[in-house]
């Protein structure tokens, strides 16, 4: 029997970057319907800067709405909220619905800079705090390891640093982190070989990737992922979105359409309804064709 698979869906990164903003209604009814689709685990709001990030401005009220539409008889999802500094985790915790907080915490200082300001002994005290004020407010908790698979900054990077991240994390108790490809840069065997390497050295932590990709590499990734013992995946319906940092507009977030098709040629079925998921994919290519302006996928 093939171990259970978590598919973390992820409308937040898909649309954080959109030049038009989606408006909250729109939100809070797509949420809804990855829910009624069989989605159980969804990256879903952030709570930064709207200066910064307008499209996520309204983080809670499409929350407050998500609550209201959904029927009492339906399981409640996992709702996973990004924050990247105090303020954030202050609404996050505040807000009804959200059921884990998100860090990005990446191993490039440059990129730490250029994302949060920090050095890396303040965003380690971040995730600190986090850690605490989830366990605080029974809340979960999941850590990115940004530049996870590689560093196009010609900064040091290799295994050994990943390995070294994951003991700091396993040492304060967290227990959920995600690997990210943040510039989609990863061959897929690297990809498998990073994984493996590193999926034994921190036993007690579940362990997924984000992946970023250019579409004809996606599924041969997903599979290295798979293959070295991945068993969560984040991925987000038609691959949109993902680092505005690539240097490749081509190169977006994995597409959920390529993770359940590489899933199911390996014998795995992650229980998403696809009567159901056709509604979604189709309102997921109307937020492409009005608010990306990006070509509709098939």
């Amino acid at each position: 029997m093939a171990e259970p698979i978590e598919l973390i869906e992820c409308p937040r990164d898909a649309w954080q970057g959109l030049p038009d903003v989606i408006p909250t209604e729109y939100k809070a009814e797509y949420l809804a319907e990855l829910v009624r689709a069989g989605f159980r685990h969804i990256d879903a709001v952030s709570f930064v800067s709207p200066k910064h990030v307008k499209q996520m401005a309204d983080s809670e009220e499409v929350m407050r709405k998500l609550n209201d539409s959904l029927p009492a008889n339906v399981e409640k999802p996992e709702i996973i909220g990004i924050v990247v500094n105090e303020k954030g985790l202050e609404r996050a915790l505040a807000t009804p619905g959200v059921t884990t907080i998100g860090y990005p915490y990446s191993i490039s200082a440059y990129f730490r800079r250029a994302n949060a300001n920090m050095t890396r002994e303040e965003s380690r005290a971040m995730v600190a705090t986090l850690k605490k004020e989830t366990a605080a407010a029974n809340r979960d908790l999941v850590i990115y390891i940004s530049m996870a698979f590689g560093n196009p900054y010609d900064e040091p990077w290799g295994p050994e640093i990943v390995q070294d991240t994951l003991d700091w994390l396993k040492d304060i108790r967290v227990r959920t982190v995600s690997l990210a490809d943040t510039v989609g840069t990863a061959t897929p065997e690297l990809v498998g070989d990073l994984f493996r390497q590193v999926k034994d050295h921190v036993a007690g932590i579940e362990l997924g990737v984000h992946l970023h990709s250019r579409p004809e590499t996606a599924e041969e990734k997903i599979l290295a992922a798979y293959e070295a013992g991945c068993r969560r995946f984040d991925s987000a319906l038609t691959g949109l979105g993902g680092c505005p940092f690539a240097g490749d507009n081509l190169v977006g977030n994995v597409a959920t359409e390529q993770v359940l098709a590489a899933l199911r040629k390996v014998g795995v079925d992650p229980g998403i309804d696809n009567a159901k998921l056709t509604k979604v994919l189709a309102m997921a290519n109307e937020i492409r064709a009005k608010y990306a302006h990006a070509p509709v996928v098939n």
